[in-house]
């Protein structure tokens, strides 16, 4: 299987399957429980999802139904953003827990360092107080391992330097030609792994010529291309499909891009510029 088989190894000395299987925007009920079986299916061993998404609940169901072992498949979820008080984090996680249903979380992230819509403040002294939350989830089991979402470097550090547990992983808009280096290179330097969320910018890259051109010498799709370059680069893609054919064919990566073509890659420009950006990042 390849892409699907390969891992990372976190900081935690866990395996993470090096594609997740990304549930964002994907509706509750059915269509998440159809997803997820369907990708388990075709030999996805790692699945994210979310508090906020509001679909934890058909993504534990699918895993159990599935009658693949629990223990082969790596669930991340996600702390709500605005959970930026220890009881609030505390609520919010025992909820995720209850949700998916699945005895434990493997990978657990703050989803942001701010309450959507507020990315303007600082969080500081919030995160810390979720942090704390998600190291005592570690402690006692319920949490494998531990980490954010949409942090850059202030965050990170703040996290770092007071908190007793480093993340291991951070996750982030992350694509061709929108790479933010400060923020990777920073994680890079502090072994955290980066996880690339919207690593098709959902959708918006797709019709890049320049990227369309390597896919045609590769003989593979341009979706395909997007996501080996984020392996090629090390960072884990968690691509989102619903239809069975493009769930098995961002599992199809089992080519490798030469050095030129990375080369070129990385020196583009942002792939898809009218494409919803990270205003705290880039």
């Amino acid at each position: 299987m390849g892409a699907l088989t390969d891992t990372f190894t976190l900081s935690t000395g866990a395996r993470i399957p090096e594609v997740g299987f990304g549930t964002w925007q994907i509706p509750d009920g059915d269509t998440t429980y159809n997803a997820v079986r369907t990708a388990l299916e075709t030999g996805y061993r790692h699945i994210d999802t979310a508090h906020g998404y509001g679909n934890e609940a058909s993504v534990g169901r699918a895993i159990r139904d599935s009658g693949v072992p629990r223990e082969e498949i790596f669930v991340t979820s996600k702390l709500p953003a605005a959970a930026k008080t220890h009881d609030e984090a505390v609520t919010r996680m025992e909820e995720s827990l209850a949700n998916l249903d699945l005895g434990y979380i493997d990978l657990y992230l703050i989803h942001a360092p701010w309450p959507w819509g507020q990315h303007e403040e600082r969080f500081d002294e919030g995160n810390l107080a979720a942090w704390e939350v998600l190291q005592e989830g570690l402690g006692d089991g319920r949490l494998k391992a531990i980490g954010v979402s949409n942090f850059d470097v202030h965050d990170l550090e703040n996290v770092l330097t007071k908190g007793d547990v480093a993340p291991a992983v951070n996750q982030i808009q992350y694509y061709i030609g929108f790479t933010e280096p400060v923020i990777s290179g920073f994680c890079r330097d502090h072994d955290i792994l980066v996880e690339a969320y919207s690593p098709l910018a959902t959708g918006d890259i797709l019709d890049n010529a320049a990227v369309q051109a390597i896919a045609d010498a590769h003989q593979v799709s341009l979706a395909q291309v997007a996501l080996r370059f984020c392996l090629q680069n090390g960072v884990l893609p968690l691509p989102k499909a619903v239809g069975p054919d493009h769930i098995r064919a961002n599992a199809a990566l089992d080519f490798q891009l030469s050095d030129e073509e990375m080369a070129r890659l990385n020196e583009l420009p942002d792939a898809a510029p009218g494409h919803y950006h990270n205003a705290t990042q880039g």
